[in-house]
């Protein structure tokens, strides 16, 4: 059974697949979802083979950024960075009830390093003792990020 937040995340990339066209290849219908866990990214073009990550947060105003968003391990993200690969990021903003959304872009060109901040690792009381995430510092890249829907 998902949980809330895996439904939300779910929500914000059916939306995004359905929404929007591809931005290298330019398709229609061509952006699907990757399989749960799939690290880094959450869409593929199935044309191109274009791949993005997709975050979605809900807000009572679909028009703001918030300053931070919850990201995923630093691990793999740090891995990408340190090989200087870095995936598209589509930001889902939400009303509670998923009446009201935007999509905003910020493409991989555009993300300097302190986009992403490091989480504190978890403590050795918690299930994943030691595991250590990451947030999106929205605030540092708030004039790159373009609405698109």
């Amino acid at each position: 059974m998902a949980t809330v937040r895996q439904n939300l995340g779910a929500f914000g990339e059916q939306v995004v697949a359905k929404q929007c066209a591809c931005p290298r290849c330019k398709q229609l219908q061509t952006l699907k979802r990757l399989p749960p866990n799939f690290k880094c990214a959450d869409l593929i073009c199935d044309f191109c083979g274009f791949l993005a990550q997709v975050k979605t947060s809900t807000t009572t105003d679909v028009k703001t950024l918030p300053r931070t968003i919850l990201g995923a391990a630093w691990g793999p993200q740090k891995a990408r960075m340190d090989a200087a690969i870095y995936f598209p990021l589509y930001l889902v903003r939400t009303t509670a009830d998923l009446g009201h959304y935007a999509i905003y872009y910020l493409s991989a060109d555009l993300q300097p390093p302190e986009l992403f901040l490091t989480r504190n690792p978890l403590k050795e009381t918690a299930k994943r003792a030691g595991w250590t995430g990451f947030n999106y510092n929205i605030e540092a890249v708030r004039d790159r990020f373009v609405r698109i829907a």
